[in-house]
C-alpha cells in the first residue's frame, strides 16, 4: 500500500497538532473560501432584490443549486437550502406529518388516521427528539431495533409498515460508529409494502456523513427526502440542504418571506450557500480509496491494544469513521489526554458531548454502559496524512496505558 507521507502540522509551541474529528466538522477548503469570498465583500447583495448586486447573489444560488442537484442527481428545483442538516431534517419530519395530517382532515371522520412515522434508535438526535416531540402531540412513532453493529435489517422495516405509516426515516452513515446502512434495500422494502396497504409512504435519509464518501445519487437509493451539511464536506458551517422529490408533501416550518419558492423563509446566506456548492464539488473528485487505506491502518494498530474492540460494522462502515470502546479507560479522559500530545479526538457524536448517560446508538446496539462509557471516535478528511496515522498509534497506547494505571483496581 502506498500513500503520500505529509509532515504534520505544528502549533505555535512547536508541537504536533493533528485532527481526527473530521465527523464533528471539517476545515474550510481554500478553493471553497476563495468561491465564497466575493460574496463577503463587493457582490453582497440580498438576492430578493431586483438590483444588479441582488441578481448576482441570486444566480450564485441558482449555480449552487445546480451543483447539488448534480451531485445528487436529482432536479435543482428539488433541492432546498437550510441553515444545516438539523433543520433539513426537522422540516423533513414536521413538514410531512403536517401535510399528511392536513390531507387526513379532509378525509370523513370514519378515515381519518393518525399518522405512523419509523425511525431508527440511532439517529442523530435532532431526528430522535423531533420524532419523540411529534409523539406528543399525537404522532405514532416506531423505533426500529438494529444488530450488534448498528445495522438495520430491512425486514424490520417491512414488520413495522402500518396502515398508516406516512414516513421512514434512516441514516445512510451513523455518525459515532460509522456503519453504513442498506438505504437501498429499505427503499425496496418500501415499496413492497407499499403496494398492500392503502396510503404513500416516503422515505428519509440524514446523508450528513455520506456525501463525499459513498455514492449519493438519489434515484439509485430511492429516497423521497436527503439532508446534507456543508461543513461536513470541507464548507462553512450553517448552512445546509435538504432534497425533497418532486411532489413530495411538505408544508413549511419557517415563515415569513417566500425564499425557496415559499418552503423555507429566511434571507439567503449567500455566500454560505456558494461554499456548500463549491464544497460538494470538490468533495465529488475526492478519491474514497486513500482514506479507506489510512481508516484501516488506524484500525488495525489500535486492535493491537490490549482491550480495545471495534464498533460498527467490520466491512459496511465509512471510510473516514475509526470508532472503539476501550475497556478500563473513560472516553472523555482519553479525549482530553489526546489532545495534549496534540491529537483531536471525540468520544461520540459533538452534539452530545456534555451528556452524561450511556451514547444512544451503543446502548441500541448492545454494548453494556461501563464499556460504552470507553468510547473513542477518531474520524478523517482528505487531508489525513499516514504519518499522522502512524504518530497516533504510537500515542494511543501510551494514554490508555497511563489511564489504566490511574484508575480504581
Amino acid at each position: 500500500m502506498s500513500i503520500m507521507k505529509k509532515a504534520c502540522p505544528e502549533s505555535a509551541t512547536g508541537g504536533r497538532r493533528i485532527y481526527l474529528d473530521n465527523a464533528a466538522t471539517t476545515s474550510v477548503d481554500r478553493q471553497v473560501f476563495a468561491a465564497m469570498k466575493p460574496f463577503l465583500e463587493g457582490s453582497f447583495g440580498n438576492p430578493f432584490s431586483l438590483h444588479s448586486w441582488g441578481q448576482e447573489a441570486k444566480e450564485a444560488i441558482e449555480k449552487a443549486r445546480r451543483q447539488v442537484a448534480q451531485v445528487l442527481n436529482c432536479k435543482p428545483q428539488e433541492i432546498i437550502f437550510t441553515s444545516c442538516a438539523t433543520e433539513s431534517n426537522n422540516l423533513t419530519l414536521k413538514g410531512v406529518v403536517e401535510a399528511c395530517k392536513r390531507r387526513s382532515a379532509e378525509e370523513s371522520a370514519e378515515t381519518q388516521k393518525k399518522p405512523h412515522i419509523i425511525v431508527s434508535p440511532i439517529e442523530h438526535h435532532c431526528v430522535l427528539d423531533t420524532a419523540k416531540h411529534l409523539e406528543k402531540l399525537g404522532v405514532e412513532v416506531s423505533f426500529l431495533p438494529v444488530d450488534k453493529y448498528g445495522l438495520v435489517n430491512p425486514a424490520d422495516v417491512a414488520a413495522a409498515i402500518k396502515e398508516n405509516t406516512v414516513l421512514v426515516s434512516v441514516m445512510y452513515v451513523n455518525n459515532e460508529v460509522g456503519t453504513v446502512e442498506p438505504i437501498a434495500e429499505i427503499s425496496k422494502t418500501i415499496s413492497n409494502q407499499q403496494s398492500t396497504i392503502n396510503n404513500k409512504i416516503y422515505f428519509h435519509t440524514d446523508a450528513v456523513q455520506a456525501i463525499q464518501y459513498l455514492p449519493c445519487d438519489v434515484q439509485k437509493l430511492g429516497v423521497d427526502f436527503l439532508s446534507l451539511s456543508a461543513h461536513k464536506f470541507h464548507g462553512p458551517k450553517g448552512v445546509g440542504a435538504l432534497y425533497v422529490r418532486e411532489g413530495a408533501p411538505l408544508v413549511r416550518q419557517m415563515d415569513g418571506g417566500g425564499q425557496e419558492k415559499g418552503r423555507r423563509a429566511g434571507t439567503h446566506n449567500v455566500a454560505g450557500i456558494v461554499g456548500l456548492g463549491e464544497g460538494i464539488v470538490q468533495s465529488s473528485k475526492f478519491k474514497v480509496q486513500s482514506s479507506k487505506n489510512l481508516r484501516d491502518l488506524l484500525i488495525n494498530g489500535a486492535l493491537k491494544i490490549p482491550g480495545v474492540q471495534l464498533t460498527g460494522h467490520p466491512e459496511k462502515r465509512a471510510p473516514h469513521i475509526a470508532s472503539f470502546f476501550v475497556e478500563g479507560v473513560e472516553g472523555e479522559a482519553m479525549v482530553l489526554l489526546l489532545n495534549e500530545d496534540g491529537i483531536a479526538a471525540s468520544s461520540g457524536s459533538a452534539c452530545t458531548s456534555e451528556v452524561l448517560e450511556p451514547s444512544h446508538v451503543l446502548t441500541a446496539m448492545g454494548i453494556p454502559p461501563e464499556l460504552s462509557h470507553g468510547s473513542l471516535r477518531l474520524s478523517l478528511s482528505k487531508y489525513t496524512t499516514e504519518e499522522e496515522i502512524d504518530y497516533t498509534l504510537k500515542v494511543l497506547p501510551k494514554v490508555i496505558e497511563h489511564l489504566r494505571k490511574m484508575a480504581p483496581k
